[in-house]
């Protein structure tokens, strides 16, 4: 019997998941132009393989990153400094060449008067992540969505990632990584504020 799936574990058993024909055929006719034969024994279960990979890629799209902030809590002891998660790895695809993007993210906001589970801010991130996307795109989502949810008095997100559009073709530079960022509220008004949530960050 299948579980329900967890809060954001939004494809359960993807191995699973019944594959539609002509997304099959469009594989295979991938594959036959890229040069190989979608025939032969090592390709033969490929593009199931592939189409159920795409579907774990894209879960994003089956969900409301917002919903994760609806549980907030109010009772903080009389907290009101800056709440940062950083280092959160994520994976994407670039909605131009639907290649890899691999990166790291810190987000962090000054509560107003209530605050999230610290989990939530990655499940944010990852709700946004998984799907086709542009990293300036992705850093936007993610803050305006805490802002707009949370009402705090700030929002930083910075997010840094490499991107294999770039380093497995076209210009073939690996190694360069890609920073963006996007500060709202006192992160963004005030110098002082926003000097001090980059260095909490490590920038």
């Amino acid at each position: 019997m299948n579980q329900e799936p967890e809060d954001g574990d939004l494809v359960a058993e993807p191995a699973k998941l019944p594959v539609p024909k002509d997304v099959e055929e469009a594989i295979r006719t991938l594959i036959r132009w890229a040069g190989d034969d979608p025939e032969r024994e090592g390709l033969l279960d490929t593009p199931k393989r592939v189409a159920r990979a795409w579907k774990e890629y894209c879960a994003g799209y089956l969900e409301d990153p917002a919903h994760h902030l609806s549980r907030t809590f109010k009772e903080v002891g009389g907290y009101d400094e800056v709440v940062l998660l950083k280092d959160i790895p994520f994976q994407s695809h670039c909605e131009h060449h639907m290649a890899p993007i691999i990166g790291k993210a810190a987000i962090a906001y000054l509560p107003r008067d209530r605050v999230v589970g610290i989990s939530k801010l990655a499940r944010v991130l990852q709700g946004f992540a998984r799907r086709l996307q542009v990293q300036e795109r992705l850093t936007a989502e993610v803050a305006d969505c805490i802002w707009e949810h949370l009402q705090p008095h700030g929002v930083a997100v910075v997010i840094e990632a490499n991107h294999a559009c770039m380093s497995a073709r076209g210009v073939r530079t690996p190694g360069v990584a890609m920073t963006t960022s996007r500060m709202m509220g006192v992160f963004r008004d005030d110098e002082r504020s926003r000097k001090e949530v980059l260095s909490l960050m490590g920038y």
